[in-house]
């Protein structure tokens, strides 16, 4: 099916499942230990054996020589595959670094080395006795360094430029040049990087832990230099991704170099600390951002530039992307800067590019407001536009973001307060309130399922998309039940198998509103052919309660398949309606914070978003989805920081002990409201994502609270205390 003109009327509309408040129909198997995660294919893989990954101790340089020989002695030793004995390996065109390293290393971590043994703990033993000689390289691990030493343009990409900046700049009244950083983030999912690998002759299977299993599919055939046919990838359930498994990693690589090593079974789970350094991060950025208005607050020039780092190949954050789109100003400037620094891959993690990007801009506009007297507000909404600034000729699909602020601040109390910074007092504790506009855009891709139609009246979906606790099982579910007129205990859905037709996959945002589509694609062509086989007209044949109707006519589902079970299978193809029109989601997030006078602790204590996403397919699930990004816009605004070393060039704190992240006692009363609105340019199923649109500006959000309680306006995240400290008022 294609989807190149604006979707109208069809039976998503009836809102009989959509939209309903459902529980997760996965949820039984996952809270009764049931749902088996990729190591836990016990069932699927028995007698495997264990691999335990090495990791370079260096972060640049070269392998003189590495001697196995006491290793491979050790109890229970099956076998150590090195880049010496496992043959040659390509490079995925998703994977920055080679994943299995040697000679040359290229990142602290780096896998060189898999030791396969009888047990876990024989492996991990093992890999002790491993002798590496090294030469090491001097690299470059500080971004502030590269950046002023000159990094070059992302990518060979030129500067965005609408009208004159500088001019523009240069001439207007009010202006504001500030520069905000953010550090390194790690993604710390639940479910550690873990696969199961087994070879039955050439042909390959690996249970694993992937976002998207086509891409990873492909990049492991690359990888190991077979055709993508004999590769097959099961990744039925993920504990936590947040864009850190959305590519092939080298547990996947190394179990299923270990499994045809031993010809058996092999299983590899990253170890806690280890993630760390060998997995994806959100790179660290230095973002610098002029703002010109007029003295009545309308932003005349705008510029955003930001720089951050990568291995050779990699690419950077472009946290300048919002501020594209976000406000309007004739005169604008924005590019990305890559600086080439030899720590470990930089890439996707959770809304990238906005969540920095809008950490720096949100502060920045509150900073204009405060120079120009005017409301935080009331300054954004003063700003608005209904168009691409950049190509005044593309209108956004919908734009509610005025919507969002002033539902957000009516329910947040906005009114109460007091604008002078460092006025409100409860107790020990000053307490102030921000504000901060979201943004992040929608996102679709190409999505396909299969549908079963049993004689029982079941209806059975397939399609390789995944569910990283997401809730992609349930929306997939409701989308097939209301299209098929069906309850939803009629309604199995099965994921995350190379074997099921190609999907979005888990990413970007993209995921429910594109699978989704996909499955509403195959229902269509599924009524066609039950409405074929009953004798009816597709075009107004009704289906619900498990009858077809039209004509007069009324029969069950389930009697198109007494000859046989139907399959049908098709794919949504997005057409141009994505270039037309500029579809993006948008939010506003209100936070209160406290900030202990004496110490400058920070607390929240209060937060609300307001979020415009399109169609809400499960208001309970999109709910979760919001407060789990909340929270982690609470970690990244007040604690985390991923430390680098930067004599040699590795992430310091790399484990769960070091690295803080918001527990139960930071979560602070969160509540979420959707605005009621369909996005017809978007799908048929008029919905967006919603999960990273969370995310965005919360950071920003917090700080704004922490500078209005305490006056102290902080630009280098996380806010910790002994930044605020040396500045907090007197005690009085």
């Amino acid at each position: 099916m294609r989807f190149d003109t604006p979707a109208t009327t069809n039976p998503i509309d009836q809102l009989k499942v959509i939209g309903h408040a459902v529980d997760r129909v996965d949820g039984h198997l996952k809270t009764t230990g049931a749902a088996p995660y990729a190591y836990e294919q016990n069932e699927a893989a028995p007698n495997a054996a264990y691999g335990y990954v090495v990791g370079s101790s260096i972060a640049k340089g070269r392998i003189r020589a590495m001697n196995a020989g006491a290793a491979r002695r050790a109890p229970g030793v099956l076998a150590v595959v090195t880049a010496e004995n496992a043959g040659k390996l390509g490079l995925g065109i998703f994977n920055t670094a080679i994943l299995l390293g040697g000679p040359e290393i290229q990142h602290y971590h780096q896998a060189i080395a898999v030791v396969i043994a009888e047990t876990f703990e024989q492996a991990r033993a093992a890999a002790q006795l491993l002798n590496v000689d090294y030469i090491p390289e001097t690299g470059s691990f500080d971004l502030a360094q590269t950046k002023s030493s000159g990094a070059h343009s992302a990518g060979g990409k030129s500067d965005q430029r609408t009208g004159d900046f500088e001019g523009a700049f240069a001439a207007a009244p009010v202006r504001l040049d500030a520069t905000y950083t953010t550090p390194d983030h790690a993604h710390a999912m639940m479910e550690p990087h873990a696969s199961i690998a087994t070879w039955q002759g050439d042909r390959l299977t690996v249970w694993t832990s992937n976002q998207m299993v086509d891409w990873g599919r492909g990049d492991l055939a690359r990888t190991l230099g077979i055709p993508k046919e004999k590769v097959r990838l099961v990744s039925p359930y993920i504990g936590g991704g947040f864009g850190g498994k959305l590519f092939l990693r080298a547990e996947a690589v190394l179990a299923a170099l270990g499994a045809k090593a031993v010809n058996r079974p092999v299983k590899v789970a990253l170890t806690r600390p280890f993630m760390f350094n060998n997995t994806p991060h959100r790179p660290a950025t230095i973002q610098r951002i002029r703002i010109g208005a007029s003295r009545d607050g309308r932003i005349t020039a705008i510029a955003h530039e930001s720089w951050s780092g990568n291995l050779p190949g990699g690419k950077p954050e472009n946290a300048v992307q919002q501020t594209q789109l976000l406000y309007a100003g004739a005169n604008r400037l924005t590019g990305n800067r890559l600086s080439v620094l030899d720590l470990p891959e930089g890439n996707a993690m959770r809304a990238p590019g906005e969540a920095p990007g809008l950490m720096a801009l949100e502060i920045a506009m509150d900073e204009m407001a405060e120079k120009l007297r005017i409301d935080p507000v009331m300054f954004r909404i003063k700003n608005e536009t209904k168009v691409d600034p950049g190509n005044p000729d593309r209108p956004f699909s919908q734009r509610r973001l005025i919507e969002c602020l002033r539902t957000g601040a009516e329910r947040f109390g906005w009114h109460a307060r007091n604008p002078q910074p460092a006025s409100m007092r409860d107790g020990r504790w000053l307490v102030g309130m921000g504000v901060a506009a979201a943004l992040r855009n929608n996102l679709v891709m190409q999505s396909g399922a299969r549908l079963r139609l049993s004689p029982a009246g079941v209806v059975t979906v397939e399609t390789d998309m995944t569910d990283l606790g997401t809730g992609s099982y349930t929306i997939i579910a409701q989308t097939a039940a209301e299209m098929m007129g069906l309850p939803l205990d009629k309604v199995v859905v099965k994921l995350g198998d190379s074997d099921f037709p190609v999907s979005a996959g888990s990413g970007g945002q993209w995921g429910a509103n594109s699978s989704t589509a996909g499955v509403y694609a195959a229902a269509v062509k599924l009524r066609e052919t039950v409405a074929q086989r009953l004798g009816m007209d597709a075009s107004v044949a009704e289906f619900s309660d498990g009858m077809v109707r039209a004509g007069g006519k009324s029969i069950p589902l389930a009697q198109a398949a007494t000859a046989g079970e139907l399959v049908v299978e098709d794919s949504i193809q997005f057409g141009d309606l994505t270039k037309r029109y500029q579809q993006s989601t948008f939010g506003a997030h209100f936070v209160e914070v406290g900030v202990d006078l004496y110490t400058g602790e920070t607390r929240i204590r209060r937060m609300l978003a307001v979020c415009a996403a399109g169609r809400i397919l499960n208001p309970k699930s999109a709910r979760s989805q919001v407060i789990g990004a909340m929270t982690m816009g609470v970690g990244a605004a007040l604690m985390e920081d991923l430390v680098v070393d930067k004599r040699r060039g590795f992430f310091v704190n790399h484990d769960l002990a070091g690295y803080e992240v918001p527990v139960h006692a930071d979560i602070p009363h969160q509540e979420v409201i959707f605005l009621d609105e369909t996005d017809p340019m978007s799908s048929p199923m008029k919905a967006k994502g919603v999960g990273e649109l969370g995310l965005c500006g919360v950071g920003a959000a917090i700080a704004n609270a922490v500078y209005h309680a305490t006056g102290v306006r902080l630009r280098d995240y996380p806010l910790t205390l002994d930044k605020l400290l040396p500045q907090l008022p007197d005690v009085t």
